[in-house]
């Protein structure tokens, strides 16, 4: 390798690691459900729905790379970290690379919300605005809202509820009550991924005086939290297989039992960075949930 070569493959790594693509099976969820949805009810648009994907995507790893170098600037990752590393606290990317790198992530969405908006009309400017806002006063700005215990509140809403139904509006032109029912077990899946980073975090949160919901209700309320979520997520899948997707009987069958086995360790008092196992499990279980919800809508 020439020398040239090797400070680029570096930050080739760099970026890859503050993309954190296991998170972005989080955006890719909610677009699939979303779209059964919309298949369900003959609404189906495969330009909204891929224009609706990039966006998701975007937001995505612009939030990452939020996350990555607010979290640095406000000392919440130290080398006491416990959680996957993060490029801006190792030293592998400067605060203005990234800040530089999220604004272009959040360019890509804006430029995809110009499609969705020629596609689906106005309400498209309005979520993705916010969308981007919440993105970067997550942990940014002067109140991060991830600060003051509003984290697992805004993942829920904008990573759940308005990426589900907002794939959705821009294929249908219209906000059902079925797109809601779909979007609730995603809300509810997605949230767990935060729960269980939460969890991990406490003590170091507490130190460094991040506020947390997990901070807030501590280890026993937030592992009881995480199992509250599992059941929300199963019952609006049951309410939605009882309404319009039968098929979803299916879909509960099997997420029930895997969602048991990712909340059995959790239960069990497992903490620090044992948890980091877990959080990918979760993530997993998110998608795998998401799968077999969008398998089910699509198939009733």
């Amino acid at each position: 390798m020439t020398a040239a070569a090797a400070p680029a493959a570096g930050r080739f790594a760099a970026w890859k690691m503050a993309v954190r693509l296991p998170t972005l099976t989080a955006a890719v969820t909610p677009v699939l459900v979303g779209s059964a949805a919309a298949f369900h009810d003959d609404t189906f648009a495969a330009g909204p729905a891929f224009g609706a994907l990039l966006g998701a995507l975007a937001l995505q790893v612009g939030a990452n790379f939020a996350n990555d170098v607010f979290d640095f600037e406000r000392g919440a990752d130290t080398s006491e970290r416990l959680g996957p590393p993060r490029a801006t606290q190792l030293g592998l990317l400067s605060p203005t690379r990234m800040k530089l790198g999220m604004w272009a992530a959040f360019a890509v969405a804006m430029a995809c919300g110009v499609y969705l908006t020629a596609v689906a009309g106005w309400p498209v400017v309005a979520v993705g605005l916010a969308s981007i806002a919440g993105a970067i006063v997550y942990t940014g700005g002067p109140w991060p809202i991830g600060y003051h215990a509003l984290g697992d509140l805004f993942t829920f809403v904008f990573f759940g509820l308005v990426a589900v139904m907002g794939t959705y509006f821009v294929q249908a032109r219209e906000v059902t009550g079925l797109a809601l029912l779909a979007a609730l077990p995603v809300a509810c899946t997605v949230t767990c991924i935060l729960v269980v980073n939460n969890l991990r975090d406490i003590a170091t949160d507490r130190k460094a005086g991040k506020t947390t919901l997990g901070v807030v209700m501590g280890y026993r309320g937030t592992r009881r939290w995480f199992g509250i979520l599992l059941l929300a997520a199963w019952a609006a899948m049951a309410a939605g297989l009882l309404a319009e997707a039968p098929f979803g009987a299916a879909a509960l069958g099997a997420g029930i039992p895997l969602g048991i086995f990712v909340y059995r360790p959790i239960h069990r008092g497992t903490s620090g960075r044992d948890l980091n196992p877990v959080l990918k499990a979760t993530a997993r279980y998110h998608l795998v949930l998401g799968l077999l919800w969008a398998g089910a809508l699509a198939a009733s």
